[in-house]
Formats: C-alpha cells, sequence, structure tokens
C-alpha cells in the first residue's frame, strides 16, 4: 500500500527493473502480512565481465546462505491475531539456515529426500564466497563457522574495504559477502558447524528464542580411513563458541568496522558535503488507542497497545489506494498528509526518559515531501519509553552513506567530529544501536514514493515507519512514469 496494491489471490505482476549501480547480494520478499516469512529470495548481481571483474581474487565456489525463522503455525493468521488482540507476534519456534533447522533442533526430523540439515560440501585449499543473507522476521542473527573465519567484502550490494572476523553480523533486511577459505592440508575434521544464533539487543530484554540454527560444512576430500579393525570411529561435528545473546559490543564492533572499498585508480562513490534538509527522527515504541478494526483489544481494562512510531508518529498503511498512486494522480485526500515533522515534539533524554513521561503516540498517515536531487540527512534516534532496541531500519528506493554510529543522545557538536566523509559505506539497511542514533544521507534522485521503516515485521504493522515523496525532476527521465498496465489494482 506504500508504491503498490497487493497482488491478489490467483493474480499476477511482471517487475521489470534495471540493476544499476550495484553489484553483489541483494534480496526480494513479500511486504504483505508475514509473508515474508517464506516468500523470498536471493538476487546476486554480478560485474559484466563476471567473477573476473570481482576487487577480490576470484573465489573457487560462490553459495547463497539465507537465514531465516520458522513457525508451525500459518503466518498470516499469527499475524492477523496479533492485529486484532493488540499483541505482538508470538516469537519463531525455530531458526534456519537455507530453510532447514538443523540436527540441533529436538523436531528436526528429515529423510534422505528432504535432509534436515543444510550441507556446504567443500575441498581443502579453497576459497568460497558466502552471500549472507538474513531473511529473518524479527531477530538480527550472529554467524559463524567453527574453525574458519571470514574477509568480508561486501554488504547491501556494495563492496566494502577487506575486514577480516571470525563473525559476521547481520540484521534483518541485510546482506553480507563474505570470502571463507578452507584449510590449505586435510583438516583432522572433516565436519564443522555453520551456526547462526539470535542478536538480543532490547533491554529491559523481550521475549526471544534463545537457540541456534545449524549447517554443516563437509569436506568432500577428507575421507574416512579404514585400518584391520574396520572404519574409524567418526569424530563429533566441530561447533564454533556463539557470542551471547545480549552481546551488543561485538554486533556493534562489526557494523562500525564496514566501510566502502576505494579501488585503485578510482574514487569511492562521493558524498555529498552540501545537506539541503536535515532530519532528527526518533524512533522505537509507545502506546496507542485501539483501532475499530482490533476488534478483540478494545474494551475492559484494555484501552491500549504497543504502537511503534517515528517522531511520535505512528504510521497507518492506506486501506483503499496505495500512496504511489495517490501521489501520481494528485488524489491525496483522505490518503496521507505532507507534514512529518523534522523533529520530534518535545526534546528529552532519549535513551533515560524521565519517569511518568506518557507513553502516548498517535495514529496517521504523514508523508515528508523531498524535492527532486535534495541531499537529505537523517539522524536515526533510538529511544528507551518502552525498551531501547537495536532497530534495523530500512529505506526503499536509495541507498544512503553511513557517517556515524555511537550510543546515549545524539549531540551534533561532537558526532560530525566522527562523521566519515571519505569512505562510508552505502547500505540500504542500518541496524541503529541500541540506545544509540546513526546518521545517514542519501540524494533523493528516485522519484515516488518510498517507505522508511523498521525491518522487523513486529514492528512494521504497528507504525514504526514513515515515507518520503520524492517529487519528478525536470526532465522526463528524471519524472516518475505512468504505471503499467498491468499494476495491481486495490
Amino acid at each position: 500500500m506504500v508504491t503498490q496494491c497487493p497482488i491478489r489471490p490467483s493474480s499476477r505482476y511482471t517487475y521489470r527493473y534495471n540493476a544499476t549501480g550495484q553489484e553483489g547480494t541483494l534480496w526480494w520478499h513479500a511486504h504483505s502480512s508475514m509473508l515474508r516469512a517464506t516468500v523470498h529470495g536471493a538476487i546476486v548481481i554480478k560485474p559484466r565481465n563476471g567473477a573476473l571483474g570481482y576487487p577480490f581474487p576470484k573465489p573457487d565456489q560462490e553459495r547463497i546462505v539465507m537465514l531465516g525463522e520458522w513457525w508451525n503455525g500459518n503466518v498470516f493468521d499469527l499475524e492477523r491475531n496479533a492485529f486484532l488482540t493488540g499483541n505482538l507476534v508470538p516469537q519463531a519456534d525455530a531458526y534456519t539456515i537455507n530453510g532447514k533447522p538443523g540436527d540441533l533442533h529436538r523436531c528436526s526430523g528429515g529423510s534422505n529426500r528432504r535432509p534436515r540439515t543444510f550441507k556446504l560440501k567443500v575441498r581443502s585449499g579453497s576459497t568460497y564466497l558466502l552471500r549472507i543473507i538474513n531473511a529473518a522476521v524479527n531477530t538480527p542473527m550472529f554467524f559463524k563457522v567453527a574453525g574458519h573465519s571470514f574477509t568480508v567484502v561486501g554488504a547491501d550490494a556494495g563492496y566494502t574495504a577487506p575486514y577480516e572476523t571470525d563473525v559476521v553480523v547481520v540484521a534483518p533486511g541485510q546482506t553480507v559477502d563474505a570470502l571463507m577459505a578452507t584449510a590449505a592440508a586435510p583438516p583432522s575434521r572433516r565436519r564443522y558447524y555453520m551456526m547462526a544464533s539470535p542478536y538480543n539487543s532490547a533491554r529491559p530484554s523481550l521475549p526471544f528464542r534463545n537457540s541456534t540454527a545449524t549447517a554443516v560444512v563437509e569436506y568432500v576430500d577428507v575421507g574416512h580411513q579404514q585400518n584391520k579393525q574396520g572404519p574409524r570411529r567418526r569424530r563429533p561435528v566441530l561447533a564454533p563458541i556463539m557470542p551471547p545473546p545480549n552481546d551488543t559490543a561485538t554486533a556493534h564492533r562489526f557494523f562500525t568496522s564496514l566501510a566502502a572499498l576505494v579501488r585503485p585508480g578510482a574514487r569511492a562513490p562521493a558524498v555529498p558535503l552540501a545537506v539541503d534538509t536535515r532530519m532528527l527522527v526518533t524512533i522505537g515504541l509507545g502506546l496507542a488507542a485501539c483501532r475499530p478494526e482490533q476488534t478483540r483489544c478494545s474494551g475492559g481494562s484494555r484501552q491500549q497497545v504497543f504502537a511503534g512510531s517515528m517522531n511520535n508518529a505512528s504510521f497507518v498503511l492506506p486501506a483503499a489506494m496505495s500512496l504511489l498512486e495517490a501521489h501520481f494522480r494528485n488524489a491525496t485526500a483522505g490518503v496521507y498528509t505532507r507534514d512529518f515533522p523534522d523533529a520530534p515534539p518535545l526534546e528529552f533524554d532519549y535513551t533515560r526518559p524521565p519517569r511518568g513521561m506518557s507513553l502516548a503516540t498517535a495514529k496517521s498517515t504523514r508523508v515528508r515531501t523531498l524535492p527532486y536531487n535534495a541531499t537529505v540527512e537523517v539522524v536515526l534516534q533510538d529511544t528507551a519509553l518502552v525498551a531501547r532496541e537495536s532497530h534495523p531500519m530500512h529505506l526503499h528506493g536509495h541507498n544512503f552513506f553511513v557517517l556515524a554510529q555511537g550510543f546515549g543522545n545524539f549531540r551534533r557538536e561532537t558526532a560530525e567530529k566522527q562523521y566519515n566523509l571519505v569512505n562510508p559505506l552505502q547500505r540500504n539497511t542500518l541496524a541503529v544501536p541500541t540506545g544509540g542514533w546513526a546518521v545517514i544521507r542519501f540524494v533523493a534522485n528516485n522519484p515516488g514514493m518510498w517507505i522508511m521503516h523498521c525491518h522487523f515485521d513486529a514492528h512494521l504493522p504497528i507504525g514504526l515507519a514513515m515515507a518520503f515523496e520524492v517529487q519528478d525532476g525536470p526532465t522526463p527521465e528524471t519524472a516518475l512514469p505512468p504505471p503499467p498496465p498491468d499494476f495491481p489494482q486495490c
């Protein structure tokens, strides 16, 4: 309901787009209800001359590693029940790697035809490019492979300066490309666990599934030796030591260590220095009155429910017409208003709010209108009204530069000294530090209507979102084209 109405059951719609200015790993997913829990997939954009165009040694093989969550119940029903009652979606029943929870999960099951554990078969002395995607609905992940380390070379379809690490941290919506070198000599073990475990940043802690997903990295060129006594006993799979779920230090170190790659003889993407629009946007949870449609939450003593908000505006998706169509047809009345604020209505200690402070927020559909080609700087400030948490904020239609991140309250006079204006990482999804802030900067050069939202699907339906309305440029090539003939109708 932002860029389009949903594709109706038994209907189809073909997306046509140009892959320009990006190389690496992206992904696609459903954006209706919680359907993206299973309706998703990878998009790999390679250099025009293939793997030879990589700015790092050509890997021997490439593999997709899709991290996810699994519910035993129907995810549409779970999300619908959460809306009607005013509750949050229950925690996942399992985490998965390439759709499988792994053989440490007590209900794994499996058969020869549908194995319960994903296996990555490797050869000693080889290098593998792992395209890691966090498709989980609500959970940031730590990712490790026992006995192996990584060189991060990309994130969100952009190359990064090589970063050596033994742990990858990836929030929902993010992608990370990492090289993994196998042992040069036949290892003493054939099998190593690949693990994904949750990063629970919320304080006070919110319910989460404290378990792991496993896959197996198996060396195929190390055989089982036999002797007169028969086959050698199989050694257990070596498991990595995972960070504790609340390891914010490890997560912050990983996220702040990534920078854009500057190739020899070339410049990094130019960071726009002159800023046209500055915004300070608070993000977090509060309370709002039950809506009339929430038929099982109103009445009695239960009059309020959790509501996400940005600058104390809790976003409501329109019901009759998408924002983009209303924008194109100049039929905004009753659909949205152009008054999303550039600052919160009240300034306070966002990470330590005073006791008794109101948690109330109001439902609305408010957008921020931007002139074509305007440079926008947004400070995303986490709040602790209900709980402080690392929210993965995703912007549609644009990449943004990550200039700086920190903890506590944003202070411009000190934060600007930390700005990376030389080779900042470009992303489309940023995990704002829990109880902290992040500064992003982008150029509004894509006309249309673009939502910015938390990539936790527990937070998007309850309003942790807003939208940018980017106006047309001066030429036909810089203006929004008319909708295609098969554009989905509400």
